[in-house]
């Protein structure tokens, strides 16, 4: 079996192309470092780099061992830092989270989150908009909807759907739609979200995928003041029933369309790659699922 040591050498000659230099920083002599490699090898009965008089270089099976040991030497890593902190959990996280389920779920939550490891600061961000995790300022996002970036580690927080929903004034005033098509007779409220204006709006039936362009008098970039349009009974929102859970058990707005199923919208926590799961943010994970699980709310495994 080969040690802690075998990796860190594998992972340094990999990134500096050199069997003598990984060495030489590591304090091996070159003979140790040449068994070091060895061993590994034949434990994994394969080779890990193309060896010539002039030059070293990973073999295919060696490019895919790599990944994998960087990710054991970060997580050895952060281990030792959080044994050396007495298990205490502290530091700082910046979080994006859209504006409705950041205000009225996430924010309460993380307030005692704080209370809980009074260590820990935080910088919130509330923004409907995606946020780029590789170049903005950001550590964790909360994110709806499945992950397009296949690069991003995502966690799944809840599962949830779209709803749409009016007030019980609304529908006094005029009527539920009966079918999605019926929705372009009425005054629909309208945000933005990364791909632009959000006016079109899909619904279920059985396997088959209803497409809606709707339209409205209101827009805006932040989906909580939709929400807020729609309990003061000015139109219909097309919501993450996250998002309106509370208002439909209050009785301030109605599902409508509930013989149609809406888009998925899983909750997910995502950030960069595995090196930015500290034990912060992994207390956070395991902090946010026990409230969803609290609350009767399953964790989407798909999303």
């Amino acid at each position: 079996m080969y040690s802690v040591t075998d990796i860190q050498l594998f992972v340094l000659t990999a990134d500096l192309g050199s069997l003598s230099k990984a060495a030489r920083q590591l304090d091996l002599v070159p003979a140790t470092a040449s068994a070091s490699l060895k061993r590994m090898e034949v434990h994994l009965n394969t080779r890990l780099f193309v060896r010539s008089t002039r030059s070293l270089r990973l073999t295919p099976e060696g490019t895919l061992f790599l990944e994998y040991g960087r990710q054991a030497l970060i997580l050895l890593n952060q281990g030792e830092a959080l044994l050396r902190s007495d298990g205490e959990i502290k530091g700082h996280l910046r979080l994006s989270m859209p504006a409705d389920v950041g205000r009225n779920i996430l924010l309460p939550w993380l307030n005692a989150f704080q209370k809980t490891y009074p260590k820990v600061t935080l910088a919130l961000q509330f923004s409907d908009r995606i946020i780029d995790l590789f170049s903005a300022p950001i550590d964790v996002a909360f994110r709806y909807g499945k992950l397009d970036d296949s690069s991003l580690i995502s966690q799944p927080l809840a599962a949830s759907r779209r709803v749409a929903v009016a007030s019980p004034a609304y529908i006094t005033e005029h009527g539920a739609p009966a079918t999605p098509k019926e929705l372009v007779n009425h005054n629909c409220l309208l945000f933005y979200l990364e791909r632009g204006l959000f006016n079109n709006w899909r619904f279920h039936s059985g396997k088959n995928a209803i497409d809606i362009k709707v339209r409205g008098d209101r827009m805006t970039d932040d989906a909580a003041i939709a929400r807020g349009w729609a309990i003061a009974g000015l139109g219909i929102a097309y919501k993450s029933w996250l998002d309106v859970r509370e208002d439909l058990a209050e009785g301030k707005l109605v599902t409508l369309l509930d013989n149609y199923v809406g888009e998925e919208t899983p909750l997910n926590m995502v950030y960069p790659d595995r090196s930015s799961a500290s034990p912060v943010v992994r207390a956070l994970l395991i902090f946010l699922r026990e409230r969803f699980f609290a609350l009767g709310i399953p964790i989407d495994r798909n999303g």
